[in-house]
């Protein structure tokens, strides 16, 4: 990399309020070919923002964006491309339906031509995906890919169009650890040939070793830009927060042989996604049991089965020996606490008030409802006593919980979900992706609280794809594979490569091993 040429991008007092939030303050940076500069910051510290105005989506207030020299127009998604700038999004804009070719093509081509160039297209692509070591197969449908493939053919798409700047939106959130190394591989290639690349990711080692320089944000204002080489996992963290944080993990286990949920060979048909095919596993009170697996594996149905949303086909589901119907307010009342995957759309009412969303899944306790009213004065106390505990950031109990940041967000689910039997523990937190997109102080509250869930006696069911989360907490883990789960091992018995080889598939010898699952 050098930094002698011009920059390919540059920021220049970047301002952008909505309305009394001030959501980028006065930002400026550079980035150069050949670089990857890190994006580092808390849930609501301005990222997006900044790169939704570098991307043409949002319009600046003030300042503006230069691509090699020439100002770039405001508000302007099609000039951003047309510039040279490319995103590959966290969520994939692709098209199931439409294959590989059809989707990297769509949009280059006149309307009025008379008929694709389809064999130059094709070529191109597979010059593309030769260099840079992005393995496709162009005539095949997206929707028959898995998740590294449709990160390559993002990569790909944005690379056809000349991209020269780069954006990756947590590239690594959904990939099994062989797949980030084969990203991290085209990564290599992408900036030896001179392309400079925004990295936004809340891992903290792989920001370190792919990047050369991190610039962080907080509070919408630009508080640091340093070399990636001389600073530290630490040292970042207490910049994005501005205190030092201090990750917690598993170091002694409380699990007793008192067996608190069970799944006996289940099965789930679930209409349009994976189900589950023949699963068992068993849930002790104090152990936390981690679920790996690349998303769509079957992971939505097992929460929704282990939080009575859904109900086998085949197979028993058991909590504490009884088996209960699929009804969420009986299971709740059991002594199950659900965190669930989709914080806006299932664990919270957007334009509903904080004080509101706190008692949404208590509604038939006469603490706060009796005769079909809510009772305000204990609901409202209830959610003041709930904010202050979880510390719940963003205005108060009045606010709208759309307002409210990610990590915020998650504190009142969490709340919520853990205070659901007063002060008693839950018997079984069901805790689906509870760390998804958010920043490392709000990882780290999370992962306290579930540690001291399972610590106070309860199982804790922990499903997520941050495979670090997973070894960092689990007594054991199990991998979800279209369907399909492993036997639950120990967690020192898995290394990341034996668990991205099983979330591959290459684990099934082990699938549904319950003397295996019972003896571990």
């Amino acid at each position: 990399m050098s930094q002698v040429s011009p920059p390919v991008l540059r920021l220049s007092h970047i301002s952008k309020r909505f309305g009394s939030l001030v959501a980028n303050d006065d930002i400026s940076l550079d980035l150069h070919r050949g670089e990857v500069l890190a994006l580092l910051g808390e849930n609501g510290a301005g990222k997006s923002t900044l790169v939704n105005i570098l991307f043409g989506h949002y319009t600046a207030d003030a300042g503006s964006v230069d691509v090699d020299g020439t100002p770039l127009p405001p508000g302007n998604p099609r000039a951003a491309l047309a510039a040279g700038v490319g995103m590959v999004h966290q969520h994939f804009t692709l098209a199931d339906n439409l294959s590989v070719l059809d989707n990297i093509v769509i949009g280059t081509e006149s309307l009025w031509q008379p008929r694709q160039r389809r064999r130059a297209a094709l070529a191109r692509i597979q010059d593309l995906a030769a260099r840079f070591g992005l393995a496709v197969q162009p005539h095949a449908k997206v929707g028959s890919l898995s998740v590294g493939e449709r990160q390559r053919v993002e990569i790909i798409k944005a690379l056809y169009r000349g991209a020269r700047v780069l954006i990756l939106d947590e590239p690594t959130a959904v990939l099994t650890p062989q797949e980030v190394e084969s990203l991290f591989g085209t990564l290599n290639q992408l900036i030896a040939e001179g392309l400079a690349v925004i990295f936004i990711s809340h891992k903290l080692d792989e920001v370190l070793r792919v990047s050369h320089r991190v610039a962080v944000l907080r509070g919408g204002r630009l508080v640091a830009t340093l070399a990636a080489q001389g600073t530290s996992k630490p040292e970042l963290a207490e910049l994005m927060v501005g205190r030092r944080v201090e990750m917690p993990a598993r170091t002694t286990t409380t699990a007793s042989d008192r067996v608190i949920a069970s799944l006996d060979r289940a099965s789930v048909a679930a209409a349009g996604r994976m189900g589950l095919h023949d699963i068992s596993l068993d849930l002790h009170a104090g152990e936390i049991v981690g679920i790996a697996g690349v998303s769509g594996n079957g992971q939505v149905a097992l929460a929704e089965l282990m939080s009575g949303m859904a109900s086998p086909s085949t197979g028993r589901v058991t909590l504490h020996g009884d088996a209960l119907p699929a009804q969420p307010r009986r299971w709740i009342g059991a002594g199950v606490a659900r965190i669930p995957e989709d914080r806006h759309a299932e664990g919270a009412v957007g334009d509903l008030a904080v004080w509101e969303n706190a008692i949404a899944e208590q509604l038939s306790n006469e603490t706060f409802v009796r005769a079909g009213v809510i009772r305000r004065a204990a609901a409202r106390r209830f959610a003041g006593e709930l904010v202050s505990r979880f510390d719940v950031r963003g205005g108060g109990i009045d606010v709208p919980t759309r307002a409210l940041s990610g990590g915020n967000m998650q504190k009142l689910i969490l709340g919520r979900a853990l205070s659901v039997r007063g002060a008693e523990t839950p018997r079984l937190v069901v805790a689906s992706q509870p760390t998804w997109g958010l920043d490392i102080g709000a990882v780290a509250y999370v992962h306290r609280q579930l540690l001291e869930a399972a610590a106070a006696g309860a199982a804790v069911l922990l499903i997520s794809e941050d495979l670090d989360e997973l070894m960092a907490l689990s007594d054991r883990i199990a991998v979800m594979h279209a369907g399909h789960l492993t036997a639950a091992r120990p967690t020192s018995a898995w290394t990341l490569a034996s668990l991205g080889l099983a979330m591959a598939g290459a684990d099934s010898a082990n699938r549904n091993d319950a003397e295996v699952a019972h003896a571990a």
